[in-house]
């Protein structure tokens, strides 16, 4: 376990630093957690990579609960923050769980499409679920954003839809834009680490 301290560290503060980020925009269509989500799917792929999929689940379990008990204490107890940190939270598990899955049953393809797969699967699910429990219609409005009942049109330019429908749009598309740039450090790590004579 103690092998797998640094990705379980690195989850939970991608967990935390989203949790809190994600009630922040950047621009009109996207939030700050946007930029860091992602992350974790560079953590649960190459942890995947190198100890297994049992591992990654650890890591992912172990990830989740500090991150979330961090962000339930750093963000406070209010309607939103908790309506957030239970999108997040059931998003954030089953997307990183299957995630895991999808990895391990892709491991001995082509180097780039366990990890881009994985996290393109994984990514759809998340945003759906988080986007769908922390901001959809049928949840009360928030009084300080607006962002469950404000219709806007999607992405400024489509059909009239309530702006958190833009805002999972956006949200994903940076989550596959981002999943294509960290294949670059998740083949870097993953070599290095390979590379490394076994210790005795």
């Amino acid at each position: 376990m103690r092998s797998l301290l640094p990705a379980i560290l690195a989850m939970a503060a991608v967990v935390l630093a989203s949790n809190i980020l994600v009630q922040f925009l950047l621009g009109d269509w996207l939030t700050w957690g946007a930029l860091t989500y992602p992350v974790a799917f560079l953590v649960t792929d190459v942890t995947n990579r190198i100890h297994g999929v049992a591992a990654a689940r650890k890591v992912v379990l172990a990830g989740f609960v500090i991150g979330v008990a961090c962000s339930l204490v750093a963000a406070g107890m209010d309607k939103t923050t908790l309506r957030i940190a239970a999108g997040s939270g059931a998003a954030f598990l089953v997307a990183q769980l299957l995630d895991v899955s999808v990895f391990d049953r892709l491991r001995f393809r082509d180097w780039w499409q366990a990890p881009f797969l994985s996290s393109l699967v994984g990514s759809v699910v998340d945003t759906v679920l988080f986007f769908t429990i922390a901001f959809a219609a049928f949840l009360p409005p928030d009084a300080n954003t607006g962002w469950t009942s404000e219709p806007v049109p999607l992405l400024g330019t489509g059909p009239i839809l309530p702006l958190w429908m833009s805002l999972a749009v956006a949200d994903w598309s940076v989550k596959m834009a981002l999943a294509v740039l960290a294949l670059v450090p998740y083949r870097g790590i993953v070599r290095k680490i390979l590379s490394r004579p076994a210790e005795n």
